[in-house]
């Protein structure tokens, strides 16, 4: 071949597909490949493809033999996809990353770059990078967020792996990446990290998304049950709230749902979906990692129980003519409590970015990751799912303290949290006395009132674990002494 290509990349989903086209609208030239061929001569063949710097191929080594050194090769490969490898990574979908991965490794060249931007876990690009570096070759674990239509236009890209690779992807991925800033130039995108930094913030990101989404879940389901809104009067309301510090994309789909209608039934389309939500599994991992570090991510645990309790559907209608409880509507003024719920969603929501904050830290230093806090931050700012104004101050907040322990402490937040706390409580107190389920609400408002209080029941908690396990406690009067044990049974008061 003449010409060889910039980047190739493996796997023709519609991700796949929409970076592939994002490439060549930026003058590079793509190779491309998918188990099933017959994809490939479609795809290529298109209306919209044909006539593009598009080359297809129908095997790996055809694909690295139509790119130019140092060879970059993108993954975008669904689960169970492709070929299985002989073992598989830590989690059962990664066996058919780790197949290509090995025949890759014996395809390509020392210096070329394997790059995986599939929705993957830490841990497998941590053992994959270890493996590819040993074979003289490059890694990429990138997080790509956004979806298709940010795959298309401008995604969220958080790159990490060999550090070495980053000044050869670097040009492709920040020219797709989404644009920020005054001037609309600034790309979100950037160097995260070694090893399996870019994806473990990637999977940070889908838990905050989490979180974002069950919060603006339940806003609307206060303003639906307890105000009884209607769904144009919803549409109002959210697109009241993206003009202000809820501007975000999440808020702003969410204010255009409340206006489609069912073109069959002409009822708004909301109101006629199943109420069972589905998960990929990102927002489970967070939550499984938050504990391993022993950090509070309540939130998206939060998040990910809704889910599991809504998919648990014909018991909750059983459950439902079984299970009394109160009911109602708010009786005050409705102005106000909109207001309120509005100051309860963006308290809330500081509290679940500052949890996701807390458990980056804690993996930065568990994994030895230089984490720009500010900068990841920006990298949220457009393109992907999370995008919000909000950001903004997260940057601000990191830029004056790099070393900020909590987002709660940095002053903007501390006095929008404190401005927003009575309105936040009176929601909380509001959802008990209707019993309209706010878990993600309550759990943050639990997490600001455990954070903010110098004192816990936790020595009574350790006073238990030393009387029936002998774990040992340690003393308030005592600093830098002990542990300490008491035989508890021997100790304690006789009955007079």
């Amino acid at each position: 071949m003449a010409d060889k290509c910039d980047i190739g990349l493996m796997g023709l989903a519609v991700m796949g597909e929409n970076l592939v086209l994002n490439m060549e609208d930026h003058g590079f030239s793509v190779a491309v490949y998918n188990r099933t061929t017959s994809k490939v001569d479609d795809f290529v063949n298109r209306a919209g493809v044909k006539g593009r710097k598009i080359v297809g191929t129908h095997s790996l080594q055809e694909l690295a033999d139509a790119l130019v050194r140092p060879r970059k090769v993108m993954l975008m490969i669904k689960s169970g996809d492709a070929v299985p490898a002989p073992t598989a990574g830590l989690y059962p979908e990664a066996a058919a990353a780790d197949g290509v991965i090995q025949q890759l490794a014996e395809i390509l060249e020392p210096g070329d770059i394997i790059i995986d931007g599939g929705n993957t876990h830490f841990r497998d690009t941590e053992r994959r990078t270890r493996y590819v570096e040993s074979k003289g070759l490059l890694y990429v674990g990138t997080g790509v967020s956004g979806g298709e239509e940010g795959a298309r236009f401008g995604p969220s890209m958080m790159p990490g792996g060999s550090e070495q690779a980053w000044l050869e992807v670097k040009p492709i991925f920040q020219a797709i990446a989404a644009k920020v800033g005054p001037k609309g130039d600034i790309p979100c995108c950037e160097w995260v990290g070694p090893r399996g930094a870019g994806h473990y913030v990637k999977m940070v990101h889908n838990g905050i998304e989490y979180g974002d989404m069950q919060l603006i879940c339940e806003a609307y389901w206060m303003l639906k049950l307890a105000l009884g809104l209607s769904n144009d009067e919803l549409y109002e309301v959210f697109a009241e709230w993206n003009r202000g510090e809820l501007d975000s994309y999440l808020v702003e789909i969410t204010r255009d749902i409340f206006s489609v209608k069912d073109p069959e039934t002409g009822q708004y389309l909301v109101d006629l979906i199943l109420d069972t939500a589905g998960a990929k599994g990102t927002g489970k991992w967070m939550s499984q990692l938050a504990l391993d570090l022993g950090v509070p991510s309540t939130l998206v645990t939060m998040a990910v129980y809704a889910r599991s309790i809504s998919a648990m559907k014909e018991a909750r209608v059983r459950a439902s003519g079984k299970l009394s409880g109160p009911s109602g509507t708010y009786g005050g003024d409705r102005a106000e409590f909109i207001e309120q719920v509005r100051q309860a969603l963006y308290a809330s929501k500081i509290c679940s970015y500052a949890q996701g904050y807390v458990q980056m830290q804690a993996a930065a230093k568990e994994y030895e990751w230089p984490l720009q806090f500010g900068s990841i931050a920006m990298l949220w700012r457009g393109g992907c799912i999370i995008r919000a104004v909000f950001l903004e101050r997260i940057k601000e907040a990191f830029d004056a303290d790099p070393k900020l322990e909590n987002l709660l402490l940095a002053p903007y937040f501390n006095e929008a949290v404190a401005e927003a706390q009575g309105a936040w409580r009176n929601v909380v107190k509001t959802a008990i006395d209707l019993g309209i389920p706010a878990p993600a609400f309550a759990t943050a408002l639990a997490y600001y009132d455990s954070y903010r209080s110098e004192r816990l029941p936790a020595n009574l908690l350790q006073a238990q674990r030393d009387y029936f396990g002998a774990h040992t406690y340690r003393r308030v009067d005592k600093p830098g002494e002990g542990p300490f044990h008491t035989d508890w049974i021997g100790e304690r008061k006789q009955p007079e």
